[in-house]
């Protein structure tokens, strides 16, 4: 009851705050890219909460703790925390004032792009039981090398780029495109962190970086 009760206000804060940041500065409710990106964003986020409550409740349990110990790290979440909101704001602004117009087929790419990346981040949850939001070594951790995890080390990130680079346009924005650009700066320094920390404390790694080479994107890094 305690983990349903933390998921629950999690989720309700989550799409509170998202919703804020894009009506408030759009100051309006008929905003489209909006509407459709809360249903985009939260609902497949409702259902694969609902699985992992039956299936993997200590994954859940893990995926609701996001303080970081690494000091790298909270770096790269206090990033996070001003660009995400830049993003909104700035796209909320872009459909206020009609600063760009997102043709429909644009929005229509980047939405696709979007559900690809939530597909890909339900399976890369489903092969790793040890995905935490956090950088750590857990007990009893094991490297996971099937899979997605045997084309890049790091899957889980790269379907992050492909839901939150083009989130902007869903938005409806082409100036939202600006504060999202750092998304893969942050990843970066994330993931060079997390492989040593990982290197130096689980068993297996170093082998499992010789054998799969790509750290993110296939054949190019």
């Amino acid at each position: 009851m305690r983990l349903i009760l933390s998921a629950l206000t999690k989720f309700i804060l989550g799409i509170v705050l998202v919703a804020a940041l894009l009506f408030l500065p759009a100051w309006t409710l008929d905003y489209t890219g909006a509407w459709l990106f809360l249903g985009l964003l939260f609902i497949p986020m409702l259902l694969m909460g609902i699985v992992m409550l039956f299936k993997a409740p200590d994954l859940l349990r893990r995926r609701l703790n996001g303080k970081e110990k690494q000091a790298t790290q909270r770096g790269v979440v206090a990033l996070s925390g001003l660009m995400f909101p830049a993003g909104f704001v700035v796209s909320a602004l872009d459909h206020r004032f009609g600063w760009s117009t997102v043709p429909v087929w644009c929005v229509i790419v980047a939405s696709v792009l979007f559900l690809g990346g939530y597909a890909m981040y339900a399976e890369v949850m489903r092969e790793n039981a040890y995905l935490s939001r956090t950088v750590e070594v857990q007990d009893g951790q094991q490297v996971v090398s099937t899979g997605l995890y045997g084309v890049v080390r790091h899957p889980m990130y790269l379907s992050t780029l492909l839901m939150f680079l083009p989130l902007p346009l869903i938005l409806g924005s082409f100036w939202g495109l600006v504060p999202f650009a750092l998304y893969p700066v942050i990843i970066v320094i994330r993931i060079l962190n997390e492989e040593r920390v990982l290197t130096e404390g689980l068993c297996g790694y170093a082998e499992y970086k010789e054998k799969v080479r790509s750290r993110l994107i296939p054949f190019i890094w």
